[in-house]
């Protein structure tokens, strides 16, 4: 049995971190199978690997080295945890996944996009989302968010306010491309209510996805 792939992703600071287990909890509470993870990590490897990633002493990386970090990481959690639990069925909730590379090393690095495709296919086996939710916020409040949220304030956060620009930019371009895999949700309102609007978008899919296998 195929599982559901969901994805958030949005600018830093967007809030969608805080979003996924009252999904989560909401989902199983409908009989619904779920596993939640996220990216960079996720794995005992992709964690050692965020940790590199992240750290703001690592402010001479090249971005080079970035995309191929990001890389490794990935393909541990597509294979250790993302893939078996598709194949078993479950729905399976990522925090950023393969968008994020193209968002922020694509077009917040300005890297050739073809070639980020190319290995981004390499990195996931061609595994792709089913349904991806970007939570949309102007970049000038997703990094006061993260400034004074008392949260991890990590190397990418520290990146200039153009590089955040460009990201944001990146996945409005990413959605015009995918309209029918992407679904934009207005991170500017309150939690409560972006909730209840990610459920409105997540339960339809879910049982359309579900119909559908049973014919």
């Amino acid at each position: 049995m195929s599982g559901y792939f969901i994805t958030l992703e949005g600018p830093d600071g967007s809030g969608k971190t805080g979003q996924i287990p009252p999904l989560a909890e909401y989902l199983r509470s409908r009989g619904v199978d779920v596993l939640t993870t996220r990216e960079p990590g996720g794995t005992e490897i992709g964690d050692q690997v965020r940790r590199v990633i992240m750290d703001l002493s690592n402010k001479g990386m090249d971005p080079r080295t970035e995309i191929l970090l990001f890389q490794a990481s990935r393909v541990q959690i597509v294979e250790q945890v993302i893939r078996p639990a598709l194949n078993a069925g479950k729905v399976v909730i990522c925090d950023r996944y393969a968008d994020s590379t193209l968002a922020y090393q694509g077009y917040g690095h300005q890297s050739d996009i073809t070639f980020l495709q190319q290995l981004l296919h390499f990195a996931t086996g061609g595994l792709k989302p089913d349904l991806t939710l970007m939570l949309d916020v102007d970049v000038e409040e997703g990094l006061r968010r993260r400034q004074v949220g008392g949260g991890e304030w990590n190397r990418l956060d520290d990146y200039d306010l153009q590089f955040h620009q460009r990201v944001r930019d990146g996945y409005h371009r990413l959605v015009e491309l995918e309209p029918k895999r992407w679904e934009v949700i207005d991170a500017r309102q309150t939690r409560d209510v972006i909730q209840q609007q990610i459920r409105a978008v997540v339960l339809p899919r879910l049982l359309l996805s579900e119909s559908e296998r049973k014919v």
